[in-house]
């Protein structure tokens, strides 16, 4: 059972059973003064008297609308957790579940932006295409950093699996568990824009002037294009993530409801 700290007002406003009868009657409730006596059995002014001290403990909260003539008392979360101590874990059970929400979101997202791993570009003179490994990558703002020395590939025509295969193998890119990776995972576009948008971040000349040479569109490069990966581990986390969510979010409103349930 969880422990509850009381400090020395709500210590002496619990030194009569009279008040802790008050707190019973109140669990789950929000009641007048009329029927806190009903309840109770005591009279108005004895039942004020008693009233003030837990609310000056912190015990009971006082709800006062202007324009109307009654006053309603509830439990303050102090004084729920006077009874119910077990609302601490579930506190607790509601942080981890948004959380995992949080996490799984997260992870979605990054899943669908994809991470850059690489850079490719195919020269019509030579019949080859550079295939340069991503060494860094930033995944909120869709950035990396490129190899120095390319992977020269021999023949013009290079399919994008041809490519995605080339970096798997020889570029050794793994997913972000250290899983095996297919070709359908990572997806070519053009970097005509793309590049020219991600250099901007880059302190490498060699970098910056290879994406603008693509970007530029010389007669010496026909094809530029960047290679996104889409790692299926971060789309099965996330999944994870939100199931886990959606179990701990079913757990948190049954023992919450329940905790409401007055045990009187």
């Amino acid at each position: 059972m969880p422990k509850v700290t009381l400090d020395m007002a709500a210590f002496k406003a619990l030194a009569s059973d009279t008040r802790l009868d008050i707190l019973k009657s109140l669990d789950g409730k929000k009641m007048s003064l009329k029927d806190i006596s009903s309840a109770t059995r005591l009279n108005k002014a004895t039942l004020h008297e008693h009233l003030s001290k837990l609310h000056e403990a912190g015990l009971v909260e006082k709800n006062e609308r202007e324009g109307h003539k009654w006053v309603y008392y509830k439990l303050s979360w102090k004084g729920e957790c006077l009874l119910h101590p077990e609302n601490t874990k579930i506190v607790i059970l509601f942080s981890a579940t948004f959380i995992a929400l949080f996490l799984g979101i997260v992870q979605l997202v990054n899943y669908v932006r994809g991470t850059v791993v690489g850079y490719a570009r195919t020269f019509v003179d030579s019949g080859t295409t550079d295939l340069h490994i991503a060494e860094e990558s930033d995944h909120l703002f869709r950035a990396a950093s490129f190899s120095d020395t390319p992977i020269t590939l021999t023949g013009a025509n290079q399919t994008s699996d041809m490519l995605s295969q080339t970096l798997i193998n020889e570029g050794n890119v793994k997913g972000t568990l250290g899983n095996t990776l297919s070709n359908t995972d990572i997806d070519w576009e053009n970097a005509a824009d793309g590049v020219k948008e991600v250099a901007s971040s880059y302190s490498d000349g060699f970098t910056k002037d290879m994406a603008l040479s693509g970007a530029n569109g010389e007669s010496s490069v026909t094809v530029s294009q960047i290679g996104v990966l889409h790692d299926p581990a971060l789309q099965w986390i996330a999944i994870a993530c939100l199931v886990i969510f959606a179990i701990l979010l079913t757990i948190g409103i049954w023992r919450l409801r329940k905790n409401k349930t007055p045990k009187i």
